[in-house]
């Protein structure tokens, strides 16, 4: 059976979610940030970069959430190339500049030492999270889904992040598609099932 690694509230519940979707087995395996498991040498024989998700499948462990989205729930990526591009597009940019601009909250020693950048990095977030969420508004489809008429993985990655918005000080009702898309989603299965096991 895949074993998921996990933490609650990040990214890693997006796996879940999309595991949900595609309507396979899994044993959630929680990491325990507040213990810092993510830090210790047995987490780290399973994923040395000490970050969740991590999946533990028969070839081999998989990390990255997008690629294990993809190899997890392949109903989920579409069949048409430039719908597949668009999924991706989409979720390589929650990796690479919402997820980071979010992180920038609680991971600032990531990027700096000094207490005083710590700050102003917190300071931003709510500028740059608000500036992200601008951008999917005035972008994505919502048709019903993020990039069409069917639900993809990206879509799993992206109800995630905007989970975090309220706590990064941004108020989605402020994004009117968002809001009603967020709302959607919340009802779907998946997304109650992970609400229930204490994943979001």
């Amino acid at each position: 059976m895949l074993k998921l690694h996990y933490a609650p509230n990040t990214i890693s519940v997006a796996v879940a979610i999309g595991l949900k979707e595609a309507g396979r087995d899994f044993e959630p395996i929680k990491v325990d940030f507040a213990k810092a498991e993510q830090t210790q040498e047995a987490y780290h024989a399973v994923n040395p970069k000490g970050r969740v998700p991590a999946l533990e499948t028969p070839q081999g462990i998989l990390t990255e959430t997008g690629a294990i989205l993809e190899f997890a729930a392949p109903a989920l990526v579409p069949g048409d190339p430039f719908r597949a591009a668009r999924m991706r597009e989409l979720m390589y940019y929650l990796a690479s500049t919402m997820h980071v601009a979010h992180a920038h909250k609680m991971r600032g020693s990531r990027w700096a030492n000094e207490d005083s950048s710590f700050a102003d990095m917190r300071a931003k977030v709510p500028e740059t999270m608000a500036e992200c969420a601008q951008y999917l508004e005035d972008t994505l489809a919502f048709v019903p889904f993020a990039t069409g008429e069917s639900l993809t993985a990206a879509d799993a990655y992206l109800y995630v992040v905007l989970t975090w918005l309220e706590g990064d000080g941004v108020n989605i009702a402020d994004f009117p598609k968002l809001a009603v898309y967020f709302a959607m989603m919340t009802t779907r299965d998946s997304v109650q099932w992970v609400k229930d096991a204490g994943m979001l």
